[in-house]
């Protein structure tokens, strides 16, 4: 088994080799605008699975797999040579979903800032259900009612004069 270490480097290897030879290698005009986004390669450096993105729509992403599926015994014969290790590994292309994920990503962030809009157009138009101040306070005219009912006040528990 090979190092976590020495199978990041035959992954970052793969994927600048790939990416840089990419069109060169399949020669194929339907090819779109391919961007490999990352390489994963197994502990023992036998397989490689190497994430794209396709540029267009959905036929021309078709279109693309399509193309990589049949390129892939030239590609893995090219990244051996460029690799010059003793095993080259296979080749897997798997498309990766990082523009739908970040489009729905995109449209969450939207819904989330008009429902904050909503919110903040309810708070400036809210008014208070009581007074302005709920909480109470110690003023000097509530001393003075106390005072006026002819009692003094009591520091006692209630039931304690009874004992």
């Amino acid at each position: 088994m090979a190092d976590e270490a020495r199978a990041r480097k035959v992954a970052d290897r793969i994927k600048t080799v790939t990416a840089a030879n990419l069109e060169s290698i399949v020669k194929d005009p339907d090819l779109g605008f391919v961007t490999v986004t990352d390489v994963r390669v197994t502990g023992d450096l036998q397989h490689a699975s190497l994430f794209y993105t396709v540029f267009g729509d959905e036929a021309q992403r078709e279109t693309t797999a399509r193309l990589l599926e049949e390129s892939k015994g030239r590609l893995r014969s090219f990244v051996g040579r460029q690799l010059g290790i003793r095993l080259t590994p296979t080749l897997e292309w798997i498309a990766d979903a990082i523009p739908e994920t970040a489009a729905h990503l995109e449209e969450l962030l939207q819904e989330a800032r008009e429902r904050d809009a909503k919110v903040a157009a309810a708070a400036a138009a809210a008014t208070y259900a009581g007074e302005a101040d709920p909480y109470r306070k110690d003023h000097e005219d509530d001393e003075d009612d106390d005072d006026a009912d002819g009692e003094e006040p009591r520091d006692e528990a209630p039931g304690a004069a009874e004992r």
